[in-house]
């Protein structure tokens, strides 16, 4: 059995810097394949990669807001890191998760309820390296938002 090559050759991409400079192309991409594909799918679902959807409230308006992300796969919960490209401001849909305590996540076709969990302290080291091991652009990213912490949480499925 042959196993897909695109997911080593994305991790390979996504620690070159110029491949932030295609935000702008890939957002607007991935919204079209989600639609295409009715919410199953997103552009890193093509080339091999985790991803899911996250609807939480607003923090502000409390009008539902969904995202798409890579995730670090934990067993069945998901790491999701705020990298945000590597810009310098953190991603709205972290302040957004940081505000809630539950939402829902898009995986695979199917919808449930997530507890959302910022990880912080001890933990967050750990979650940082594995992220990391999984993720090497995540440096990079890191390197070119001038040291922004980023944001980390945990999605794990409500009962």
């Amino acid at each position: 059995m042959v196993s897909n090559p695109l997911p080593a050759l994305a991790r390979r991409f996504a620690q070159q810097r110029w491949v932030m400079r295609l935000a702008p192309v890939v957002l607007p991409l991935e919204r079209f394949v989600r639609w295409v594909t009715r919410g199953r799918m997103g552009v890193l679902d093509l080339v091999g990669l985790p991803s899911i959807e996250v609807t939480v409230a607003g923090r502000k308006t409390g009008v539902p807001r969904t995202t798409s992300l890579l995730y670090v796969p934990q067993g069945t919960d998901f790491l999701v890191i705020g990298s945000n490209w590597g810009s310098a401001k953190h991603p709205a849909w972290s302040a957004n998760l940081r505000a809630a305590s539950t939402a829902m996540v898009g995986h695979r076709g199917e919808r449930f309820s997530v507890r959302v969990t910022e990880v912080t302290g001890v933990e967050r080291k750990r979650a940082w390296d594995l992220a990391v091991e999984f993720w090497p652009g995540y440096e990079m990213e890191y390197e070119l938002s001038g040291g922004r912490e980023f944001r980390i949480f945990e999605l794990r499925r409500a009962a």
